[in-house]
């Protein structure tokens, strides 16, 4: 099974994974996550559900005062989120060409201007924050693919001479393939809105599409799909996670700005499935929550050399759910005994996890915190209660529980492989 996998299916997983759109979708989002970090801990500071803090604060400021600061922090993040993914999108795939990403991160940004839906203050929230994150992408992928076909026209190169400098140089070498494009980008707009009588496009796609699909994505099936795609992958050597990053990505952002305003204005978090919920109870260690694997190594696995140098090597890294040592050192990938539980054990943490969080043992998910956050510490930042710190505990116990009768398989064929090789 592992030889047909590798020979038909890793080929194509890693032509996928190294696929230079999702790459540039993959690492825009990961440019922004630093904002993405600081617009949750903003809203953590102003909405933290304790009352003592609460009216501390209010005794020394005005509720509506000190609370604009998070407020401001807000609109300089998730307040911008797709104007900046509009950029760092094109820029990235621009980069992948070899062009010029920082003249097709302007164009990028410009295109999906375009699209924009202008109310009286200016543009409206839901272009500029999560609700246009969908059509962002898309008018960031286009107009960087248009962009680096006309720059590459020799025709269209307007040459500056020797003595101006690079900078004015490029931007004149810019100057008509941003024409041609953004003009391409407002043209299309023009006949949606006129052609189809839709003058907000941004706002009738996040109601008709990015919302229904946030949805759909919003259950347990699909919950089980997310926990087990990358694992899967990651068995057969190809890293699972950046290739489903670019796919959950553009649901995180949306799902954590619904949870965080919900929690805002005293309601019921909406989402349950976002990336912090994954990786505060699902990678713990990092994918197949090899933390719990790490332990089980320690626990039954001291006297197996192999096992027990690669467990103390794997120990620190773990710790910040950073697993590679692991997973090839071991191994895990290719393993034939440790891919059952390396794959079952996400599954049914993301299970425990989402009913947990639906029945309301656990509050949702509602803040970014960085994938390198050692669990239980994670559980606790995600939902801001000791309740998911000791969830993360119980799903640590479980995937222990899980992995041991494994690992002592393992030993015993280790053990037996070494009395073979001394007869």
């Amino acid at each position: 099974m592992f030889r047909f996998l590798e020979e038909k299916f890793v080929p194509v997983a890693a032509r996928v994974g190294s696929q230079r759109h999702l790459v540039a979708i993959r690492d825009g989002f990961i440019t922004i996550m630093p904002l993405t970090i600081v617009g949750s801990f903003a809203v953590l500071i102003n909405a933290l559900p304790i009352k003592f803090y609460q009216n501390a604060l209010d005794s020394i400021w005005k509720h509506e005062t000190w609370t604009q600061w998070g407020g401001n922090v807000w609109g300089a993040t998730f307040g911008i989120i797709s104007l900046l993914l509009s950029f760092c999108i094109a820029y990235h795939l621009a980069k992948g060409y070899d062009k010029d990403g920082l003249s097709a991160g302007v164009i990028g940004f410009a295109s999906y201007m375009t699209f924009g839906t202008f109310g009286e203050g200016g543009l409206t929230g839901l272009t500029t924050g999560t609700g246009g994150i969908f059509i962002a992408i898309i008018a960031a992928l286009l107009s960087a693919e248009v962009f680096c076909k006309l720059s590459g026209n020799s025709k269209l190169l307007i040459k500056m001479p020797d003595g101006v400098p690079p900078a004015v140089a490029k931007s004149f070498a810019a100057l008509l393939p941003a024409m041609i494009t953004i003009g391409l980008f407002a043209l299309i707009r023009t006949i949606i809105s006129a052609g189809f009588d839709i003058p907000d496009i941004v706002g009738t796609f996040y109601s008709t599409i990015q919302e229904p699909f946030m949805g759909l994505t919003n259950s347990w099936t699909a919950a089980l799909i997310l926990a087990f795609i990358p694992t899967f992958l990651w068995t057969l050597g190809v890293h699972g996670a950046n290739i489903i990053d670019p796919f959950l990505q553009t649901i995180n952002l949306p799902a954590i700005e619904a949870n965080l305003l919900a929690l805002e204005a005293g309601k019921v978090a909406p989402y349950i499935i976002n990336k912090p919920f994954l990786d505060a109870f699902v990678n713990m260690g990092g994918s197949g929550t090899t933390i719990a694997l790490i332990l089980a190594i320690f626990l039954i696995a001291r006297k197996n050399k192999q096992y027990s140098t690669v467990g103390k090597l794997s120990a620190a890294p773990g710790i910040f759910n950073i697993n590679e040592p692991l997973l090839f050192g071991l191994p895990v990938v290719l393993n034939p005994i440790l891919f059952v539980p390396f794959i079952l054990t996400p599954m049914v943490n993301v299970s425990i996890a989402y009913f947990a969080t639906k029945w309301g043992l656990v509050p949702a998910a509602t803040i970014a915190a960085p994938w390198t956050t050692p669990p239980i510490i994670n559980g606790f930042l995600v939902t801001q209660s000791w309740q998911g710190a000791a969830l993360s505990i119980v799903l640590i116990v479980v995937s222990i529980c899980i992995y041991l009768p494994f690992v002592a398989m393992a030993n015993r064929v280790a053990k037996t492989e070494n009395v073979e090789i001394k007869q």
